[in-house]
């Protein structure tokens, strides 16, 4: 009986990590999202929920290589889950249609290595983001094209949206469809540092303006 107990307790607390986590990396506290899941998975190691959000919290921080082994757990837990072989694709040696679809055409248009990369990474983290959402993937060119679309964009690169089509063969529509599944599921924002390949993002100058200003704004205050 007390075994038990301690097993219940074990789980509580688990659950309550987990919700702590998931609300640090809603609001963009990855290290403390990390550190909240990590606790729940050692707390209660078979509970696959725990895992999956382990992983989405690494895959945000950009810790894919943890990411992917904690992955690997989820799929030893729920083999027949209906996720699973979204994930097990993840460890496969070849590229999906997403990823041909994508290095080719991006290639073609002559865009930097790093940005390709950059593309490629950010289906990565958004397969994992999902966790358990259903992803259809029917024409494997929308996604392609949307991920390079973003990617220019994040990047600064002069992109109208028309010419994406054109290279990709899809309409805009769907393009403006999948930018919204990807920039709403991994809150991409302009110059995102995940995907940003340039030596000085501008983001940085934001950074150093707002810790000037609160500093200029404790000496102002000081009596």
């Amino acid at each position: 009986m007390a075994k038990e107990n301690t097993k219940r307790e074990d789980c509580r607390r688990a659950l309550e990590h987990r919700a702590a986590g998931k609300d640090a990396y809603r609001a963009w506290n990855v290290d403390r999202a990390v550190e909240e899941l990590q606790a729940a998975v050692a707390l209660d190691p078979d509970n696959p929920d725990h895992q999956l959000a382990l992983a989405q919290a690494l895959a945000r921080s950009g810790d894919y290589d943890r990411a992917l082994r904690v992955l690997a757990e989820f799929i030893r837990l729920e083999p027949e889950s209906d996720v699973t072989e979204r994930f097990e694709q993840l460890f496969a040696s070849g590229m999906d249609g997403v990823e041909e679809v994508l290095t080719d055409r991006m290639t073609e248009a002559d865009v930097p290595m790093e940005e390709i990369g950059a593309a490629l990474q950010m289906w990565l983290e958004y397969r994992v983001a999902r966790g358990r959402e259903s992803l259809v993937i029917r024409e494997p060119e929308t996604w392609a094209a949307a991920l390079d679309y973003i990617v220019r964009k994040v990047n600064l690169r002069p992109v109208d949206r028309s010419d994406i089509a054109d290279l990709y063969g899809v309409s805009e529509s769907a393009i403006r469809n999948r930018h919204r599944d990807l920039v709403g599921t991994l809150d991409i924002m302009p110059c995102d540092y995940r995907y940003f390949t340039g030596d000085q993002n501008p983001l940085d100058k934001l950074v150093e303006a707002a810790q000037l200003l609160e500093e200029l704004e404790a000496r102002f205050r000081e009596v």
